[in-house]
């Protein structure tokens, strides 16, 4: 219990914004310069690193920051206190005190703006280390002599209607300059490296934005080729120095994308899509649909490993118009879903899952189902496969 007590808390950290030419706009409210602050790699030696978010009230009228909050006590804020005028710009500041080890960080502010009626979620990540390391060690993943610490880039949840920006740090590892490039880019992503070239030695910005199509739903993945100086190259894997795994974490299984990595050119955003109800009425919130599980698990028992079984998740829609899901995601390929039929009000409605347990680890499994709907009060969905593989 306390291992999908931990899963849960982990999937409810996305964010969820749009980004503009000139910033991240928030519900015609308020426009933010970005939503993420990388602070790259950095030494404990160094101590506390400080950042700054710009926000510009875009609304017509007064916006007021009324509150932030941080995600642990590792990180102090300040943010502009007075009534922003239409126009005027306000900041919020924020301080790592980098004392907790090294390791990479992620933490989140929560902002919380009058006139928006969603928090506004902002992220400072980075990776502390106890040492200096060479550009090589830091940035594993090479194409040619442009390194990258992750290829696998996970976006967030993105909103139909709306676009989701962030910013990642790549190094120049060679001895001359290189100019980036991108090719074969996915229809609505955008990527861009800044300075470019990066010089010979030395890091830049690579900045990125996935805008939503409603042919897109749930899980969707946007890929780029990087050319370096006129070059692509198939990314080669520097070795990694894993961390311990929790007892039990091997249990779950969440597969690699197979077009990401050594011997492919590519590297990949993934973005979850949702319908957007930013836009609702509190009338219109309350006549859409409501469904409630019977169970948010399907708990399966024991069964050998090969096995092929199936299980039902059944609801009730309790609101007020017909329930749809978009899409269903699994964590893994070797879990499978039904048609999934439109309940209406009042009416319940159940579906069947697969799972093949064939080339699963032996020992406890957990395994993740998402679902995207129409819900304005459950947008996004999670149950919970569960059992034990002999």
């Amino acid at each position: 219990m306390r291992r999908l007590i931990q899963i849960m808390a982990l999937l409810s950290c996305l964010g969820v914004s749009a980004w503009g030419q000139e910033g991240v706009d928030f519900g015609g409210v308020v426009r933010l310069d970005r939503t993420v602050h990388d602070f790259g790699d950095i030494l404990i030696a160094d101590g506390p690193v400080s950042c700054s978010f710009t926000v510009t009230n875009i609304g017509k009228e007064p916006a007021v920051i009324y509150n932030v909050a941080t995600s642990c006590g590792c990180t102090d804020v300040d943010w502009t206190k007075k009534p922003l005028k239409p126009g005027e710009k306000g900041t919020v500041k924020a301080t790592y005190t980098n004392t907790d080890g090294p390791y990479p960080f992620d933490k989140s502010l929560t902002v919380y703006v009058s006139g928006y009626k969603q928090p506004i979620i902002l992220h400072l990540r980075g990776t502390a280390h106890d040492r200096k390391q060479s550009l090589s060690e830091l940035y594993r993943f090479k194409f040619g002599p442009l390194g990258f610490k992750s290829i696998d880039i996970k976006a967030g949840n993105l909103s139909q209607g709306q676009r989701k920006s962030g910013e990642m740090v790549v190094a120049n590892t060679g001895s001359s300059p290189a100019r980036i490039s991108f090719k074969d880019v996915s229809e609505g992503l955008q990527v861009s490296v800044s300075p470019n070239p990066v010089p010979a030695g030395s890091t830049a910005k690579l900045q990125y934005t996935v805008s939503s199509s409603r042919s897109r739903w749930g899980k969707n993945y946007y890929y780029a080729t990087p050319v370096v100086n006129g070059k692509t190259y198939n990314v080669s894997v520097g070795k990694e120095e894993r961390p311990s795994v929790a007892r039990g974490a091997e249990a779950i299984v969440s597969e690699p994308n197979p077009l990401i990595g050594s011997g492919h050119p590519v590297i990949g955003f993934y973005a979850y899509t949702k319908e957007d109800f930013n836009s609702w009425t509190e009338t219109q919130r309350k006549n859409g649909s409501r469904p409630m599980f019977e169970s948010g698990e399907w708990a399966f028992g024991k069964v050998k490993a090969g096995a092929v079984i199936k299980g039902k998740f059944t609801l009730k829609n309790e609101g007020k118009s017909p329930f749809q899901v978009y899409k269903f995601d699994g964590e893994t390929s070797h879990l499978t879903c039904g048609e999934i039929p439109s309940v209406q009000p009042g009416m319940k409605g159940s579906f069947t899952v697969t799972l093949d347990t064939a080339g699963l680890p032996k020992g406890e499994v957990l395994l993740i189902c998402t679902l995207t709907t129409n819900s304005p009060s459950r947008p996004l969905i999670n149950l919970y496969v569960t059992g034990w593989v002999e």
